[in-house]
């Protein structure tokens, strides 16, 4: 099985890179030889790719990696914000669906999206699941430029969208995985709630490292099959 490990940036996915408890990252160096690794090694090939951040660097990243490569799952991990208060903070959650919020136009205060313009999509989901023994909560996502900061503008777009995650690139790496016929799923861990910016609020430290050891069990569970 050979699976994509894919990040907006290095500091999002680095405990996952580094971490040698998880010995299916370390194939190639011939380390951890034990039946439990070299099983995994027979059924797993994990490479890694950074994008960059942004929903343009992601989908130009992937469409050029894609050209050259072919993967039997492409995973998008990262952190978010979370409109859901009921999301606590560094809890990691699974993307099902994630939508291009901004992409459309405006016809005053109405907002037209590109789908009803007859120039595209802004929808797009998940084509693989999670493990059963792996459950976490299922949620919605809207991909954005400009990251919500003001109330005004938040209460507009909740009132057009119900989603309960932001990202910069999930719905990007869902739309280049489907023009490349790959598999693929988005897991995110909450970093921040949104609302007005309060950096004093966030915890990235806490969702990145819950990511990792997400992203880890998952990979184990892949290999160990």
């Amino acid at each position: 099985m050979r699976i994509l490990i894919v990040a907006a940036t290095e500091p999002e996915i680095s405990k996952l890179k580094e971490d040698t408890r998880f010995a299916i990252l370390d194939c190639d160096q011939g380390t951890h030889s034990t039946p439990q690794f070299k099983k995994a090694c027979e059924k797993l090939d994990i490479s890694f790719l950074i994008t960059g951040a942004g929903m343009v660097a992601t989908a130009f990243a992937l469409g050029k990696h894609f050209a050259q490569n072919q993967y039997d799952l492409a995973i998008n991990l990262g952190i978010a914000g979370s409109f859901d208060r009921n999301i606590p903070l560094g809890e990691v959650v699974e993307i099902t669906q994630d939508t291009f919020a901004e992409l459309g136009a405006e016809d005053d205060e109405q907002f037209i999206t590109i789908d009803e313009l007859g120039f595209g999509e802004s929808v797009f989901t998940a084509t693989y699941s999670l493990p059963d023994s792996l459950n976490i909560k299922k949620t919605t996502a809207i991909t954005v430029n400009t990251v919500h900061g003001n109330e005004a503008s938040i209460q507009k777009l909740s009132s057009r969208i119900d989603a309960q995650i932001e990202s910069m690139e999930g719905a990007a790496f869902f739309y280049a995985c489907k023009q490349a016929g790959v598999p693929c799923m988005q897991i995110r861990a909450v970093s921040n709630y949104v609302e007005k910016r309060n950096r004093n609020a966030w915890q990235i430290g806490l969702a990145v490292k819950n990511l990792n050891t997400f992203a880890a069990e998952l990979l184990n569970s892949y290999g160990s099959v």
